[in-house]
Formats: C-alpha cells, sequence, structure tokens
C-alpha cells in the first residue's frame, strides 16, 4: 500500500483538494492543456490517466467512475469518444507534465500538463522486430549448420569430380 503524502494539502482541506483535482481534470481534458503550478501538476497526473484508463475500458461501469470525478457530462463524452479513442495505442504515459518560467506573482513554479497526442512511436515496432529477428537468429545456427554440412558435401563431390576429370586426362595422355 502506498504512504500517504506528507506534509500539507495543497488546498485547506480534503474535500477541497479532491474538487480542486476534478476541476482541472476537467480544464484538463477540455481544452487538452492546463497551465498550473508544479505541485498541483505532479498531484493531477495519476488522477487523469486512471480516468483515461477508464475511459479506454468504455463499459457503464467505467463511465459511472468518471462521473464521479468529472460531473460535465459533454467532457466525460469527450473523454470516452475521442481522447480514449486517441490513447488505445498507448499502454500509459497518457500526460506530459512541462516545467516553464515561475510565475509572476507569487514566483510559483509554474508548469504545463497536457495530454499526449502524438502517435506511439515506432521504437515499440522496432524493439518487436529485434525480438522476432533474435528469435530466427536463434533458429538460424541449426540451418547455418545444416548448410555447412551441405556446403562441405558439394566441395567433396567436386573434388571427386576434379580427381575423376584429372585421371580420365593422365589416361588420355597415357594413351597418346
Amino acid at each position: 500500500m502506498p504512504t500517504p503524502k506528507k506534509g500539507p494539502r495543497l488546498a485547506s482541506s480534503p474535500a477541497h483538494e479532491r474538487l480542486m483535482l476534478a476541476n482541472m481534470a476537467t480544464s484538463l481534458f477540455q481544452n487538452g492543456r492546463i497551465v498550473t503550478t508544479l505541485p498541483k501538476a505532479k498531484r493531477l497526473r495519476p488522477l487523469a490517466e486512471r480516468l483515461i484508463t477508464f475511459a479506454k475500458r468504455g463499459d457503464l461501469h467505467s463511465r459511472r467512475r468518471v462521473m464521479r470525478v468529472i460531473r460535465n457530462k459533454s467532457v466525460v463524452h469527450i473523454l470516452f469518444t475521442q481522447i480514449a479513442e486517441q490513447m488505445e495505442q498507448r499502454e500509459g504515459g497518457y500526460t506530459r507534465i512541462v516545467k516553464i518560467a515561475p510565475r509572476v506573482g507569487d514566483n510559483a513554479p509554474a508548469a504545463i500538463i497536457e495530454l499526449v497526442t502524438e502517435p506511439v512511436s515506432p521504437k515499440q515496432a522496432v524493439v518487436k522486430e529485434a525480438e522476432a529477428a533474435v528469435k530466427v537468429a536463434e533458429e538460424a545456427p541449426v540451418e547455418v549448420e545444416e548448410t555447412k554440412i551441405e556446403a562441405e558435401a558439394v566441395e567433396a563431390e567436386a573434388a571427386e569430380v576434379e580427381n575423376t576429370e584429372a585421371a580420365a586426362e593422365a589416361e588420355a595422355e597415357k594413351a597418346e
């Protein structure tokens, strides 16, 4: 079980913090990115990613669990139709936090939290191809050994043919 966070909460009470995170998640799904303080962005990320995971499931129970947090039905609809469809190939890491310059008024560390909309990188496909190549390479030495044996047999036959040709030439020279 994860240990609870130490220190003061982001807001004055647990209920206020929960509502504040729900409002930030709603804004994130509505706009695609929000600018907030770094601690708030770090606290929002697990909540947003969990909600996207529920949206990817797409069943009624998941929709009701998301509706507990996000009370705006139009945002939930966007989450389940558009955002979940974009994140279908992705196995986590749905959000990105980018640090920006401190806020002007109070010098608080600011950050942008945004949804990752780029398609899944081809690195994963390359890794799968590499794994397949390794499997083929593991099977290939057996085939290479077989081809070496076949090559040796062909060379031996060629040597015999050369020997018989040389012998035939020698007999032809004797006959002359």
